[in-house]
This record gives structure tokens, C-alpha cells and sequence, in this order.
């Protein structure tokens, strides 16, 4: 699937999560940890990108080529554990397997082709997606928080609290 429809793709399934959700106490409090989970690492991974300045390659970047996308999964399926609902946790399921593999390869043609050397090194040392526990490969990146603030993370921080408020009005006044 094309990536230009990721984002309105996402929005949709935000939709149709709110209408199939099922949420109760238990799930909301056990889907907002992993959601929680899955947003500390985006912001240790945002606050290491220098888009198309650098290549990031240290913190998160030292264990996974794609800290990002890995948030986002983390963060989706929290959602889902939240939202207690199979049919939730299918179309998640559905979302990520229809955009994330091309995105991941678009991403990384861009990367090779903007620091083919350096990419080649780091690609070597350090998987794609699933996550080594040590940290491998060059770590030339460190972390800022200013960086953080410039990659506008806070709008995925911000929407963690927002889903969890959507997701409780969902279970007691049935929104």
C-alpha cells in the first residue's frame, strides 16, 4: 500500500477502533502501559534524528533500524489490549502489515541513498525491525531533547492521553 495513505489511513482506524472498542478498567490500564512503553522509545528515538542531515544510529538506533515504527507498534497495540476487542486488534493487525513493510523499505532506500557508506555499515551491525538487546553498529547519534521538540513528538505524546480519555468515555457514557 502506497505510504501517502498511512496518516489517513491511521485516522480512519482511529474511527473504527472508538466504534468496535469494548474497553474496560483492566484493559484501558494494561493497553496504556504498553502504549506508554511504546512512546518512551519514540521519544528516545526522535530525540535522535537530524532528518536528512545525519544518519541516527545511536540510543535505540543502536538496536533496531526503525525505533520509530517500533514505538508506533507498541503503541497501536496497546490501543488494541485497551480497546478489548478482537476485531480492534485484527485491524491494527490489517494496518501495520498493509503500510509498514513498504515504509520501512521506502525508508531505507532513501537512507542508502543519502549515506550509502555509512548506511552499509550500520545495516550490517544492526536488524531492521526486532530489536537486538545489546547495541550494535557505529552510535554516532546522541540524544537531545531539543531534537525531540523539533521532530514535534509531542503530538504522539499528547494523543496517548487523548486515546485513553476517548476509550474510557467509550466504556461509561458509550460514545
Amino acid at each position: 500500500m502506497p505510504s501517502r495513505f498511512r496518516v489517513p489511513a491511521g485516522y480512519a482506524l482511529g474511527v473504527v477502533v472508538l466504534f468496535l472498542a469494548r474497553p474496560s478498567v483492566q484493559s484501558v490500564a494494561v493497553g496504556f502501559a504498553v502504549a506508554i512503553a511504546g512512546e518512551a522509545i519514540r521519544i528516545w528515538a526522535s530525540g535522535h534524528i537530524e532528518k536528512t542531515l545525519r544518519l541516527a544510529t545511536g540510543g535505540p538506533y543502536a538496536h533496531t533500524r526503525n525505533p520509530l515504527y517500533l514505538g508506533s507498534l507498541l503503541i497501536a497495540l496497546g490501543v488494541a489490549v485497551a480497546s478489548a476487542s478482537i476485531p480492534v486488534m485484527l485491524a491494527v493487525a490489517g494496518y501495520f502489515a498493509a503500510f509498514y513493510p513498504s515504509v520501512i523499505k521506502e525508508e531505507a532506500a532513501f537512507l542508502e541513498s543519502k549515506f550509502p557508506q555509512e548506511y552499509q555499515d550500520w545495516a550490517r551491525a544492526v536488524p531492521v525491525f526486532l530489536p537486538r538487546w545489546s547495541p550494535s553498529g557505529p552510535r554516532r547519534s546522541r540524544f537531545r531533547w531539543a531534537t525531540v521538540a523539533l521532530n514535534r513528538e509531542w503530538r504522539t505524546a499528547l494523543a496517548l492521553p487523548a486515546a485513553v480519555l476517548l476509550l474510557c468515555l467509550r466504556r461509561w457514557i458509550g460514545l
